[in-house]
């Protein structure tokens, strides 16, 4: 099993130092995580490293495709009160 970073990755370079097996390396056009180096973390810390300090909510998923920084996560705005703010600015 192996966390997986998707195209929302802003290359801020966060998440690849506190890699403890390494696994994070920079590609093109944003971070990769190498499923064969990635433990999730199991054994070396209680929270994915990559996940706790990642800004950009949902990018890293599990295996399963499930976000670790689920939408509201991070910002404490829930996904639909921002879909309906979006929506009135967007009316205006």
């Amino acid at each position: 099993m192996a966390f997986r970073i998707l195209a929302g990755c802003t290359g801020c370079w966060a998440c690849a130092p506190l890699c403890p097996s390494g696994a994070i390396r920079a590609a093109t056009p944003h971070f990769l995580i190498d499923a064969q180096r990635c433990s999730e973390c199991d054994g070396d810390y209680a929270d994915p490293q990559c996940a706790s300090i990642c800004p950009i909510e949902g990018v890293i998923v599990d295996s399963a495709g499930v976000a670790l920084n689920p939408p509201g996560s991070l910002t404490g705005i829930p996904p639909a009160r921002w879909a309906a703010v979006r929506a009135e600015i967007q009316a205006r």
